[in-house]
């Protein structure tokens, strides 16, 4: 019998066309569909793996530019505006393209990968007002080691992208945000301090780094706090920057003068840093003053100046909720004002005077600006300089320098204007 014949048969059956054969397709088509979401459960559960990565985390971004480039075949794209400096410092604007919102898929290693970005219309991050996202990866397979594979390569993409720069951080909310465009790498050797000092601290640094086992062997909190003092305009900020491009870290910058931070908002912030991080609170001698000199006049004036405590700083630096593995540095312009509690060991181990320019600042500047008039004339204008017994910051000489930058046997017929 044939299947028309078949269906034929059943038309004329009374039962089938009282409805009895209706109710019993619909229940077999019922039961199919119930069986291929069970059976699409099973093999999700136990055959089939999933990747969410949400837009809060780190990678997320890095996720996407691997896609792009993975995925060449994409063709529903998102731009994704970003400046970036060029070796000569100019600052160009590149266009980059990712997965837009929806469905795509990808193939990477024999395996075909179904990606699917969602974006929340009705859930936004409150600090940035940015709809909250996450992208997805389904594959089939049970062997997690290629999604690792895949979160490996597009850090190593990104890392790539920022090679040989320095990326600034500034708090934004209960976060850390990046500030403007990666900055190029400045040599640690364009940054001419007295003799010794550059190689003292980076030594230390470096050792501190390295060797992390050293510090869990002895009960040592593993955390490292560094001070430099002096005037204004000798290095010190400058220094840093040097010192974070040379150990190819970032630099998390913070204002504890801030009128919206307050002692649990620095606490978070200071445990929540990015890793490879140095953490910069500039100019700490005018959030706080020293409680042993502090006078009527000064509570008055410094009142409702911060919301951030001496206290709340200590605890923050060495309490029993701070992190390991950080390294604060701290600048100020005048020690004397510090609080003896904020730079004893533990929270401050290291301080460094970086003071007026120097003898032998005077003469590697000199060189540097001008090596064709040889190292004697350098020598000469250290002597002429350093005889007038008069102080100079090295941002002065700089400057001095620049104004004669074609010139350099001019210096030497101006030298009075070193000090206006």
């Amino acid at each position: 019998m044939t299947i028309a014949e078949y269906i034929s048969s059943l038309s004329d059956n009374p039962y089938f066309g009282a409805g009895f054969g209706l109710v019993g397709i619909g229940a077999v088509i019922a039961a199919s569909k119930k069986g291929l979401q069970y059976g699409t459960i099973f093999l999700r559960r136990h055959y089939m793996m999933t990747l969410e990565v949400p837009s809060r985390d780190k990678s997320y971004h890095w996720l996407l530019q691997w896609i792009t480039n993975y995925a060449r075949k994409t063709q529903h794209l998102s731009v994704e505006t970003t400046f970036r400096q060029s070796e000569s410092g100019k600052i160009d604007t590149q266009f980059d393209f990712v997965p837009s919102p929806g469905n795509h898929y990808f193939r990477y290693k024999s395996n075909w990968i179904f990606v699917e970005r969602n974006r929340e219309k009705q859930m936004m991050d409150l600090h940035s007002g940015i709809p909250f996202e996450s992208v997805t990866l389904t594959a089939i397979g049970r062997n997690r080691e290629m999604f690792f594979d895949i979160l490996n390569q597009a850090r190593e993409a990104a890392m790539q992208r920022q090679e040989g720069k320095t990326i600034m951080y500034v708090a934004m909310g209960t976060e850390w945000r990046q500030f403007g465009y990666p900055r190029r790498k400045r040599p640690i050797s364009s940054v001419v301090l007295d003799s010794g000092i550059s190689e003292n601290i980076l030594n230390d640094v470096t050792e501190f780094i390295t060797n992390p086992k050293w510090y869990s062997d002895r009960g040592i909190p593993y955390r490292r706090g560094y001070l430099l003092h002096g005037p204004p305009g000798c290095g010190k900020s400058s220094y840093i920057m040097a010192l974070a491009g040379e150990l190819q870290y970032s630099i998390c910058m913070m204002n504890l003068s801030e009128r919206s931070l307050s002692d649990d908002r620095l606490n978070h912030l200071m445990n929540v840093a990015p890793q490879q991080s140095i953490i910069l609170l500039e100019d700490i001698d005018a959030a706080f003053i020293n409680r042993e000199k502090e006078t009527e006049e000064d509570k008055i004036r410094y009142q409702g100046l911060s919301r951030v405590t001496l206290s709340g700083l200590l605890n923050t630096l060495d309490g029993v909720a701070s992190t390991e593995g950080r390294i604060v540095f701290m600048t100020t312009n005048y020690l004397n004002r510090l609080d003896p509690a904020l730079i004893r060991p533990g929270r401050v181990d290291f301080i460094q005077q970086i003071g007026h320019a120097t003898s032998h600042q005077l003469k590697q500047m000199f060189l540097r600006f001008y090596p064709e008039l040889g190292p004697e004339r350098a020598i000469r204008f250290a002597d002429e300089v350093m005889k007038r017994d008069k102080p100079v910051s090295v941002a002065s000489v700089q400057g001095f320098f620049m104004i004669h930058k074609n010139d350099g046997l001019a210096v030497f017929d101006h030298l009075d204007n070193l000090w206006r």
